[in-house]
């Protein structure tokens, strides 16, 4: 699956398994995400001052994957963990900011 991310809608993407997923930050997907992890306020604020867990940024990522084409948690967790922390903060970033910024 090849997939081009849209920025101005808030997507980016996310390699797992060395294939390209698309992270769409909808509606549902983040109200699943606060469902479990809670307030996406709370984790806006642990993100900002480096405070965001592994499982944390996996479940973000996993909750904005399409369900229909989602690989399970554990091989976004493993996703996670071979682009570093680091390098995974960049779609977290932006899920994150859309989430604060809205739709444009």
């Amino acid at each position: 699956m090849t997939a081009a991310a849209n920025p101005l809608r808030g997507e980016s993407v996310l390699m797992v398994a060395g294939v390209s997923y698309v992270l769409r930050p909808t509606f549902e997907s983040l109200v699943l995400a606060e469902a479990e992890l809670g307030s996406l306020f709370a984790l806006v604020e642990r993100a900002a001052a480096g405070a965001l867990t592994l499982t944390e940024m996996t479940a973000l990522l996993w909750h904005c994957l399409p369900p229909e084409s989602r690989p399970d948690r554990a091989a976004v967790g493993q996703a996670v963990v071979a682009m570093g922390l680091v390098a995974a903060t960049q779609p977290v970033r932006a899920v994150l900011a859309q989430v604060l910024q809205g739709e444009t």
